[in-house]
């Protein structure tokens, strides 16, 4: 795994092959091919890894959260922050996640979920505080607040709107709070 994500951060997904990391590592192709099916495989592990990272990170932010506002601002704010540092640090391997989103690899629709799970407990926390309005169907509301955050945690949207990476995100997030005012 080390091996493979260190030729797909350097070489890219499309560029690396099985061989090369059999070769780096002094194995056999047939040998790794006994813990992955195909190289396909290995990309879903290490992207998995890579968004798992940005995951911890958001669910870290939200738990000290004053209320239910603070923490949607924290979720909105690290989701940027380690999106954005991820594709400037590595834009290899974001191209792997922005491959993951586009063809709907299991990791990526994982991570999407459970943002969305944790977005969701947010809300609920905010309804019963009432802090947010109730009247909206609550999977709707899940729903609008993931398609106006997608740009800043959707990798295959975010290389292609790199630039809106700075004042963006707390305009949204401002946006969607007043929305969800009681």
């Amino acid at each position: 795994m080390t091996t493979a994500k260190s030729h797909f951060s350097r070489y890219g997904y499309h560029k690396t092959t099985v061989s090369d990391i059999a070769r780096v590592i002094g194995f056999s192709k047939a040998y790794i091919y006994k813990y992955f099916d195909s190289k396909q495989a290995i990309g879903h592990a290490i992207c998995s890894q890579v968004l798992g990272i940005c995951l911890e990170q958001t669910l870290a932010a939200i738990k000290d959260g004053a209320d239910a506002a603070d923490r949607l601002r924290s979720f909105f704010d690290t989701i940027c922050v380690a999106s954005a540092t991820f594709l400037l640090n590595d834009p290899k391997l974001y191209e792997l996640a922005a491959l993951s989103a586009l063809e709907k690899w299991p990791c990526y629709t994982g991570y999407r979920a459970a943002l969305g799970k944790a977005l969701g407990e947010i809300i609920l926390q905010g309804r019963e505080a009432r802090e947010f309005e109730r009247k909206t169907p609550f999977d709707e509301t899940i729903s609008g607040i993931m398609q106006a955050m997608e740009i800043f945690y959707n990798p295959l949207m975010r290389q292609s709107n790199s630039g809106m990476l700075q004042s963006h995100p707390r305009e949204v997030v401002n946006l969607v709070l007043r929305s969800l005012a009681p």
